[in-house]
């Protein structure tokens, strides 16, 4: 099986004219209207800085165009991953999670002596983490979400979620809401993955526990319901030179959950976002981060007990920096894939920044079958 690109890759989300010009781990769904609403972090510096923001921005004709990103999520600190749940008549779930002031404050100085530009840069970080109190830390640092209830126009207060994850939670057929993710407690993520029901006001309730697979940091979990009402959670895992997917299942809401089995090789690609489509197949798409740098899919006709792997869906990224896809299925059957990443073949690199730049791309496919 192969995929078959029906719109070539393109950037959905950039700000050429700035120096702010890295954009990061974007979501995408579509609307109870129609419309899709792509998210990430953007305006950023760089991989780690304090300007990261989770940005929303709209398409009305199935990705041709999109509106201009605007900040849902902007807190004092480091605004990461972008998830987005359409939920009920009109609602939206926009998720992010904020990183440390220490891992800022490291990543600011990492690289000093490297040139006059980045210590510039290292010179405005710091200074505007400065501006931060342990105060301001202390109420900002979590898992992060805000709740609209016309669709996006308008956004709630930001509430704490005691899980994160890339892509956000899940909206089952019971109309609940659930989030798998890795527990987010005043540490920070750990390796722990739970499964919690929350709720547009800010409450949440646990539903249950994945075991870890051994040996290995396990982060970053997928999950959907597939139509037979069988949770499906595909989980990156790493350290110990593994990059890779693994896969749990639950057959009682999230209460309980099967001991996670490998996917992939070790250095198979992660982390993973999972898709059933309207004939029943389920699509997980992946970052690869070795050459060629690209997104590639796994398929399932028999959800999830057998998988068809390393499907190359793109392939010209120029690092390991890239990833985080999400994908929906059009009105024609096809899927769009959004992810993160820059291309041999992008042309408005500018230098503004010494870590170049980095941008939301979308490209279009379908299986061969």
């Amino acid at each position: 099986m192969r995929a078959i690109i029906i719109e070539d890759a393109k950037n959905i989300m950039s700000n050429p004219y700035s120096p702010n010009r890295y954009f990061g781990w974007p979501s995408v769904a579509k609307l109870q209207d129609g419309r899709l609403a792509a998210v990430a972090s953007g305006f950023r510096l760089r991989h780690v800085c304090p300007f990261g923001k989770a940005v929303i921005c709209f398409s009305s004709d199935n990705g041709k165009t999109y509106s201009l990103p605007a900040p849902v999520i902007d807190t004092p600190m480091d605004d990461r991953d972008a998830g987005v749940l359409p939920f009920g008549e009109s609602g939206l779930i926009v998720t992010s999670f904020t990183s440390p002031l220490s891992l800022q404050r490291r990543n600011a100085t990492s690289d000093e002596s490297t040139s006059d530009a980045s210590r510039v840069e290292n010179a405005l970080m710091n200074a505007y983490l400065d501006t931060i109190s342990k105060e301001s830390e202390k109420t900002y640092y979590s898992a992060t979400y805000r709740v609209s209830n016309d669709l996006g126009t308008t956004f709630g207060p930001i509430y704490s979620s005691p899980v994160t994850s890339p892509h956000g939670p899940v909206c089952l057929s019971s109309g609940s809401i659930l989030w798998v993710g890795n527990d987010f407690d005043e540490k920070g993520s750990n390796g722990h993955l739970s499964a919690y029901e929350i709720f547009p006001d800010g409450r949440n309730i646990f539903r249950g526990s994945i075991p870890a697979f051994p040996g290995h940091y396990n982060c970053e979990p997928h999950c959907i319901e597939l139509d037979d009402g069988t949770l499906l959670c595909h989980i990156r895992l790493e350290e110990n030179g593994f990059f890779t997917v693994a896969q749990s299942e639950s057959k009682d809401g999230g209460r309980t959950w099967t001991e996670p089995r490998l996917l992939l090789p070790e250095t198979g690609g992660s982390p993973p976002h999972l898709l059933q489509l309207r004939n029943g197949t389920v699509v997980c798409t992946y970052g690869y981060r070795k050459e060629p740098y690209g997104i590639r899919a796994m398929i399932s006709h028999d959800r999830g007990k057998t998988w068809e792997t390393d499907i190359v869906v793109w392939d010209n990224g120029v690092s390991g920096d890239l990833g985080y896809p999400c994908s929906v299925q059009l009105d024609d059957g096809s899927i769009l894939t959004v992810f993160y990443g820059r291309a041999k073949d992008d042309k408005d690199v500018a230098a503004f920044s010494t870590r170049g730049a980095n941008f939301i791309k979308q490209i279009i496919w379908r299986p061969s079958d």
